[in-house]
């Protein structure tokens, strides 16, 4: 059928999920004692030469997500053993990396042909949510934690805002944008509010500042999506 046929690229994806259920299997019958995410780095390696021949954006998505798999198993097996070398940030800063930089690559590649944007809204949702869990954890976890998550995900917004608004409009990945917002500011609002007598008072008080920035950050979105049919 040949690589520029639909079935073609199909029956590829489908073979390249094959190699991870042959590698469990050789596992399971040899008893080879590898740990998870020698199984998931290898399945990545070995299907590499398929995605490259294929120019699939599925089959990139699953290698991808071989990656991001085999970073979390590594920290889950190795967290506890090396834990002053191995925290919980450490490793999603990794993953912050390798979906920021694989964003950053496929949007250059695919602004001029404008196609494959669901892919990239993945990696971006993917991007943005590690940006926001680590400036969570800064807010949370002060003391244990590194002030350049909040510098980070300022940037990530200012970059997103920049390219998504104004290069290559986007209104998913701004909403996402202001979903962030919103949550990363409850949570500073929540962990230094809550902790005075006045729950009741600090619990209205938070809910009015969602509503109030919802409704604001839903105006400013239909006003953007305005502008993009315009």
């Amino acid at each position: 059928l040949g690589l520029e046929h639909v079935a073609g690229k199909a029956t590829l994806l489908v073979a390249s999920l094959f190699v991870g259920v042959l590698l469990a299997l050789i596992g399971q019958t040899y008893q080879t004692g590898a740990d998870t995410f020698e199984l998931f780095a290898a399945w990545a390696a070995l299907i590499l030469p398929w995605v490259l021949a294929g120019r699939l954006a599925a089959l990139w998505l699953v290698w991808l997500t071989l990656l991001n798999l085999a970073t979390i198993f590594y920290y889950m097996t190795f967290g506890g053993l090396f834990g002053l070398l191995f925290t919980p940030t450490q490793s999603l800063w990794i993953l912050f990396a390798l979906n920021t930089f694989a964003l950053a690559i496929w949007q250059t590649i695919a602004a001029r042909e404008k196609r494959d944007q669901w892919a990239i809204r993945i990696l971006a949702t993917a991007s943005g949510g590690l940006i926001t869990a680590l400036a969570m954890y800064f807010l949370l976890e002060t003391r244990s934690s590194s002030g350049w998550a909040l510098l980070a995900w300022f940037a990530w917004l200012a970059i997103a805002y920049l390219v998504y608004r104004h290069i290559v409009p986007d209104v998913y990945v701004l909403a996402g944008g202001v979903l962030s917002v919103i949550v990363v500011v409850t949570t500073g609002l929540a962990q230094n509010m809550l902790k005075s007598s006045e729950t009741a008072g600090a619990l209205l008080f938070i809910g009015l500042v969602v509503i109030g920035r919802s409704a604001a950050g839903g105006g400013w979105l239909k006003r953007a999506v305005g502008e993009a049919k315009s």
